[in-house]
């Protein structure tokens, strides 16, 4: 189980959305690379990063703020928003990327992916970001009709490295995990699940450590590590006593 600190990225600034809304951005840190090396301090193992304005443009847009963080920490970090092509995805992984992130690629070009994940093994994850079931792209402004799992397991041995699972109706609000929908894709696919969107607080850690939810590989935290309604240390050590 990895715990993954989420630093979303706006203009440059470290933020967090809510359910995945610009105009519903708070600034947390105006210095994200300093929040990375906070992060890695404390002894988080992973960092999860999401170019917000990527996303919605569709290529990179927060390049220089990714790369500040690349060369500030040595922890992994994964990478996801406005990755569409195999060029972009070569070009993260050759900076330093660990994993990238891909998305609306998933849904509209599911042979990129196949084809990144066969060409980079263990360096390509799928994002499934899910408004009422369903996989939402374009940074989330439109919302296919395509149910997560279909998604999920077109990529089935396609060696993708994880499936990062985010239910849109919590991401930001601090309602807690949909532990339930994300235990259900687990279920349904060999490919390991990541949980996102809601993670609020220990009750929530806790939750991901019970025996329903042993499958998956770990989750990812933003808001409630910003506003401090989860401490790290007791996250951290509830993970590692796992």
């Amino acid at each position: 189980m990895i715990l993954f600190p989420a630093i979303d990225l706006k203009d440059g600034l470290a933020v967090r959305l809510e359910q995945g809304d610009m105009a519903r951005a708070t600034v947390f840190n105006r210095d994200p690379a300093g929040q990375a090396a906070e992060f890695e301090a404390i002894g988080f193992r992973y960092l999860h990063l999401v170019d917000l304005d990527g996303a919605f443009a569709g290529r990179p847009v927060n390049a220089a703020a990714v790369e500040r963080i690349l060369e500030t920490v040595s922890i992994p970090v994964q990478l996801g928003g406005g990755i569409r092509d195999l060029a972009t995805i070569e070009a993260w992984l050759e900076k330093g990327v660990t994993r990238v992130i891909l998305g609306t690629a998933a849904v509209r070009d599911p042979d990129l992916v196949k084809q990144a994940a066969r060409a980079h093994p263990g360096r390509v994850a799928v994002g499934l970001d899910a408004r009422d079931g369903r996989v939402a792209v374009q940074g989330w402004a439109e919302t296919s009709d395509v149910p997560a799992h279909d998604i999920a397991r077109r990529f089935e041995d396609a060696g993708v490295a994880a499936l990062i699972y985010t239910d849109i109706a919590r991401d930001g609000l601090m309602k807690g995990l949909n532990i339930e929908a994300t235990v259900a894709l687990a279920d349904a696919v060999t490919i390991p699940v990541i949980a996102s969107g809601g993670l609020a607080s220990l009750k929530d850690v806790e939750a991901l450590l019970e025996p329903r939810a042993r499958k998956l590989a770990g989750a990812i935290t933003g808001r409630a590590l910003y506003d401090g309604r989860l401490d790290p240390q007791a996250a951290l050590g509830l993970v590692a006593g796992r």
